[in-house]
């Protein structure tokens, strides 16, 4: 066993630099002449810009200049990077979003004019003197105002801007009509605020001798923001470089790009010298692109023994006032692709609706459409297990697929190729003591209190992101290795992750692997760490060059060891790798080889031991089962986790402490969503009325269960050579069914939305 290798729960090597505070983020960067940003954005929802005045602010102390829309001439819109088209053969109708507002503002804290200052005191200063005079236009704050209210754009009727539609209609009604037992609900998912710990932020430079822009800011990979800061700004993609110093979170967020990167460059090149700009937290709240909201109906029909016969799906999605560059996908294929998850479903269809409405952009946000779908298909199975008298496991266990039913191939053609479902649910049974239920819900009477479980099965579809993965192994001059990396890690562990794949399959000792990451100028391009793909693309191709090298290396060592070819073999024992001719004691160490070969300049061996490669990964299906228990305070409404157990297969496991973390983190997100968090506008003028971390909940750590029983139940999928599946969403997928589902059973209700404040508990409790 390697000390260091995969399956060790070994400390991130990172956290001794993070959480001694001496990491380095956006905000940690000073450059030289640097000039501070501020932005004046919009107080209104919805209404046209008539007159713009920046005389004052030009006369404050440490003004420096500004931007307005007319020093945007030839610069393009923000993209949308995925292309629908409606039930009509139709295509989403474009909504294009220009960096700063020129004629009329769409939702209260869009960018109108971005100030430059000596300081960002200085910079505030003088926003706070623009004058702008607005002629209010009429708000649709609502998924439900948006058919019948005011047209955001004249070329959306309705505000429709995608009415998309998969599956067979008239099957699916066929179904329905003869089933037995038909099972209706409508869910709302609540919008929520991502709230990063790290908010946004970027500075821009500009090297007008070499024409080429930097740019240093919060990524989940820095040459796809490259790429798409190019194009809008029609310059060779060769003069940017982007740096991504450490992360503090994203979920989604910081995977694309926004108007304030591009405009902190554009100010660069225009005042010549760097420009700053770091959000504050109720800037984020007004102008980050938040998640989820959208109102679902699922429908399902069951035979008389509890078996699916079919499913369907109605949504209204809320797209906000423009089209985010993903914003489409997460309501449609992001999530119903996996519509009906790992249960045999015979027919399926689904419809969304997506509109516009006068609130900030919706964009991808930790599980990006499969919490949405999970969420649904499993209130529709418990609400089905109660009309039909049939428990909770059971009516799962008779629908789940079986392992001799994979490789199964799903209503939108996905392939899932491994797993084993049922096992997963009876031991998340076994380990919550889903038997001893009854008795601890007396002993919770017994104290005055209301308990009641739930039960989640979620699956995710991770990795399936298309494009080559690169990566490139270079020693170093004293033997250690440099990982250079295109995936980018905004907490989720890589510099450990990744140094575990060398340590095991290179032998270089742990302590002497450098994993670089976060510049463009390493000369990498990939895709974002997004849809839980890192380990299975970047994981996978750290393999295939390892493999390489060793390839190499034995060819290098027999020349070094005077042996032939055939007759060395590497093999790594206790975290050491080394070459050895067989049936000798000569043999050589990795960083021994990679040293002398840099030293004697080995004929054919021009690049030393270093390797490159690249690896293009596809889809596969972490999946698993949540269990919990919850303890509801009559008086109050306040409702405790107080019992919580999942059960995950995540295929091979790299470093199960880092993995626990991540489902953890998931679960504390889908727990925010569920008892807490809610992005809330004013129903009438469409001011957002929860601007700040006082308005907004997420939640503290003495609102999660004391303790979390975890299992990994590793199944290799059969997609990639390491066998591992995604981890980084799935807490989330799970958690939301889990813990409202024991919500819904403690009040002994069929169903109780999203988010279960105490406020909205205590009304339910009154009601009944």
């Amino acid at each position: 066993m390697v000390k260091y290798g995969i399956g060790q729960p070994v400390r991130r090597k990172e956290d001794v630099r993070l959480v001694t505070g001496k990491g380095r983020y956006t905000d940690d960067i000073v450059l030289e002449n640097q000039a501070y940003a501020a932005f004046v954005r919009s107080p209104h929802a919805h209404a046209a810009i008539e007159r713009i005045d920046t005389a004052a602010a030009a006369d404050t102390p440490g003004f420096v200049g500004l931007l307005t829309s007319a020093d945007l001439a030839g610069i393009g819109t923000m993209p949308v990077m995925v292309q629908l088209k409606s039930r009509d053969g139709s295509p989403v109708t474009p909504t294009p979003k220009t960096l700063l507002a020129f004629d009329r503002v769409r939702f209260c804290g869009e960018a109108v004019i971005m100030v430059v200052a000596e300081s960002p005191t200085a910079a505030r200063n003088a926003a706070d003197r623009v004058m702008i005079d607005y002629e209010p236009l009429s708000a649709v704050p609502t998924i439900e105002h948006a058919p019948s209210g005011a047209l955001l754009w004249d070329s959306v009727p309705g505000n429709l801007v995608l009415d998309w539609a998969e599956g067979d209609a008239a099957s699916s009604e066929a179904v329905f009509a003869q089933a037995p037992h038909k099972i209706v609900v409508d869910v709302m998912q609540n919008r929520v605020m991502p709230s990063p710990m790290e908010p946004r932020g970027a500075i821009g430079v500009y090297d007008e001798a070499a024409d080429k822009f930097t740019l240093y800011t919060g990524t989940q990979g820095g040459s796809s923001v490259r790429d798409r800061l190019a194009a809008l700004l029609k310059h060779p993609k060769e003069r940017f470089r982007v740096v991504t110093p450490d992360v503090g979170g994203s979920f989604g967020q910081k995977t694309g790009i926004v108007p304030e990167q591009a405009l902190v460059l554009l100010a660069a090149k225009k005042f010549g010298r760097p420009v700053k700009w770091i959000g504050d937290r109720s800037e984020a709240f007004l102008a980050d692109a938040h998640g989820r909201d959208l109102r679902m109906r699922g429908e399902l029909a069951l035979d008389n023994d509890g078996r699916i016969l079919g499913l369907r799906v109605t949504s209204r999605a809320n797209m906000g006032a423009y089209l985010s560059q993903i914003g489409p996908n997460v309501a449609t294929n992001g999530g119903m692709r996996i519509l009906g998850g790992v249960y045999r479903v015979p027919s399926t269809l689904a419809q969304v609706k997506c509109y516009l409405t006068n609130t900030a952009p919706l964009t991808a946000y930790r599980g990006a459409g499969r919490p949405e779908v999970a969420y649904l298909l499993e209130r529709l199975l418990d609400m089905a297990s109660r009309e039909l008298g049939i428990d909770q496991l059971e009516i799962r266990r008779r629908n789940l697929l079986r392992p001799d039913e994979l490789p199964y191939r799903n209503w939108r053609g996905l392939m899932i190729d491994s797993g084993d479902f049922a096992r997963n649910l009876d031991d998340v049974a076994n380990d919550a003591d889903w038997n001893g239920f009854d008795a601890r819900k007396k002993e919770s009477a017994a104290k005055g209190m209301i308990r009641g479980r739930g039960i989640g099965y979620y699956v995710e579809v991770s990795g399936g992101h298309a494009g080559p993965e690169p990566c490139s192994i270079r020693f170093t001059d004293d033997g250690g290795v440099d990982v250079i990396v295109a995936t980018q890690a905004n907490g989720q562990g890589h510099e450990t992750s990744f140094a575990q794949l060398i340590s095991e399959w290179l032998g270089v000792p742990y302590e002497r692997i450098n994993i670089l990451q976060g510049d463009t100028d390493y000369g990498l391009s990939g895709l974002n760490s997004v849809g839980s793909r890192t380990l299975q693309t970047a994981g996978n191709v750290i393999k295939r060059a390892s493999g390489e090298i060793v390839k190499k290396g034995k060819v290098a060592a027999a020349h070094m060891l005077q042996a032939a070819d055939a007759e060395v073999i590497f093999e790594n024992v206790d975290g050491v790798g080394r070459f050895v001719v067989t049936g000798t004691s000569r043999s050589i160490t990795t960083s021994e080889l990679a040293v002398a070969m840099r030293r004697e300049k080995l004929p054919g061996f021009d690049d030393g031991l270093d390797e490159g490669a690249v690896f293009e990964g596809s889809q596969t299906f972490p999946n698993g089962c949540h269990a919990c228990e919850v303890e509801i305070d009559p008086e109050t409404g306040k409702v405790e986790v107080v019992r919580y157990a999942v059960v995950d297969d995540m295929g091979r496991i790299v470093n199960p402490l880092i993995v626990e973390g991540q489902v953890h983190g998931g679960i504390a997100q889908g727990l925010g969503q569920a008892l807490m968090e809610n992005v809330v506008y004013d129903a009438d003028s469409g001011q957002l009325l929860t601007a700040s971390l006082l308005d907004y909940a997420i939640p503290r750590a003495t609102d999660m269960p004391s303790t979390i029983g975890q299992r990994f139940n590793e199944v290799l999928c059969t997609t990639n050579p390491l066998g591992s599946k995604g981890a980084g969403e799935a807490g989330t997928v799970g958690a939301l069914p889990a813990i409202m589902g024991a919500i819904a059973d403690a009040l002994g209700v069929t169903h109780f939305d999203m988010p279960a404040t105490p406020e909205r508990v205590w009304r339910a409790l009154k009601r009944n």
